[in-house]
């Protein structure tokens, strides 16, 4: 965060190709983050379900699809 959310993003998505991430649910959930601060709620919105889509566990499932949500309504 101290380069800002372009820098942030190309450090996550550096990370997508590491196959012991792929079901990790942080990954897409911080990516979404990042996409929303630059603006891009549509494909934000697609990480936020994605991260939904692999936690187990129902109040953060909750939260990311309240996010979700969020960006497509346009409110972040």
């Amino acid at each position: 965060m101290a380069f800002g959310p372009a820098a942030g993003l190309k450090l996550v998505d550096a990370l997508e190709s590491e196959p012991s991430l792929r079901s990790y649910h942080h990954l897409p959930s911080a990516r979404g983050d990042l996409l929303e601060k630059l603006g891009r709620s549509v494909e934000a919105r697609a990480e936020f379900e994605r991260a939904a889509s692999l936690t187990q566990n129902a109040r953060e499932r909750d939260l990311l699809l309240g996010r979700a949500a969020a960006c497509a309504r346009g409110k972040s």
